[in-house]
């Protein structure tokens, strides 16, 4: 009885803690679905029409494929921006989590002034956005004036294809801007370090652990996921940055007044956009999600035993209870038998 009392209160308390979880998740419900999927399915139902837009009403001419047509035909630059893209997606993302990841660990050690420093590595987010963005690149902030990036070009393309070392002496000249994008990159990683029990690393040490054996045994598995989704949450950063020259074609091209643009061509533009990032998404995730750490799987494994030593032991409660049941049954029966006298009941 008291262990069914205990469950019960048990699966109350769980059914509580659930309704507060999913009352603080409806207003981000609420926005994904009137600011996020309404207007989803909005751009992939315009993304089949010619729609144009007249005083007098919104005409909306079925084109099939022809806006996807158009696209890969008649705009070559829409193709090589997207292949722009890609390569400097794959190449950047890597080095914005690395400093972020470098720049935590400093933080996270014992430093004076550590919250200002913690500030100055996060004000850019708050300042440099939409217009001051902007400016600021007009101006060329996001450069390193003394670096002559046709030199590294030159460099890197006696042993590498010129696309690639373009690619890379283009990275270097937009190094300052690159680093303005890793400041919630460093909060979140700072929020994994802290969470490491301290214990493990005096453990290690003790049993002679070096800083880098520390740091590859203990910090990266530990903060393993939060490297996917800093790695998840950088490329849907830089996916959705005005600095993205497809953001700016895209935009563009719902706002002309051609017969031949619109918002549907600019709506099959931005689904096949949003189609390779989430191609780029899945490729960080089979680098970085997809292995599973010995210590996890040992882990996993112990869980389902533990599981199903936990089921075994309700099968045998419910059999002995069953059983009780019918000893008690038998017994209560056998009271109003008489004896007949000829040995029978």
């Amino acid at each position: 009885m008291a262990e069914k009392l205990r469950r019960k209160k048990k699966k109350s308390l769980q059914e509580r803690e659930d309704r507060m979880g999913y009352l603080f998740v409806l207003p981000w419900i609420i926005g994904v679905l009137l600011f996020v999927l309404i207007p989803l399915g909005q751009s992939f139902y315009y993304m089949w029409f010619n729609i144009r837009i007249t005083p007098l009403e919104t005409k909306f001419i079925p084109v099939g494929t022809g806006n996807f047509t158009q696209i890969w035909l008649e705009n070559p630059e829409f193709p090589q921006q997207l292949v722009t893209y890609i390569w400097q997606t794959i190449v950047e993302v890597p080095i914005i989590v690395v400093f972020a990841l470098l720049i935590a660990m400093m933080l996270n050690g014992k430093i004076k002034a550590k919250g200002f420093f913690r500030l100055i590595f996060f004000l850019p987010v708050i300042i440099v956005s939409g217009p001051v963005m902007n400016m600021l690149v007009s101006e060329g902030a996001s450069n390193i004036p003394a670096m002559n990036t046709q030199v590294v070009i030159n460099a890197m393309d006696t042993f590498l294809p010129y696309s690639v070392a373009r690619s890379i002496g283009d990275l270097f000249g937009n190094m300052i801007m690159i680093l303005w994008y890793s400041g919630v990159q460093i909060l979140i990683f700072l929020s994994a370090l802290q969470k490491v029990d301290p214990s493990l690393y005096e453990a290690a040490k003790m049993d002679g652990g070096s800083g880098w054996e520390c740091f590859w045994k203990i910090t990266l598995p530990t903060i393993k996921n939060f490297i996917l989704l800093n790695a998840v949450y950088t490329v849907i950063f830089m996916s959705g940055n005005e600095q993205n020259s497809l953001i700016v074609m895209i935009k563009n091209a719902m706002f002309s007044g051609t017969k031949e643009k619109g918002y549907g061509y600019a709506s099959a533009m931005a689904w096949m956009y949003a189609i390779v990032v989430t191609l780029i998404v899945l490729l960080f995730f089979l680098l970085l999600g997809s292995k599973k750490d010995v210590y996890d799987r040992i882990a996993a494994k112990r869980r389902r035993a533990l599981k199903k030593e936990e089921r075994n032991l309700e099968k045998v409660r419910r059999r002995n209870a069953r059983n009780v049941r019918r000893l008690e049954k038998a017994r209560k029966s056998s009271r109003y038998k008489t004896y007949d006298g000829h040995g029978d009941y």
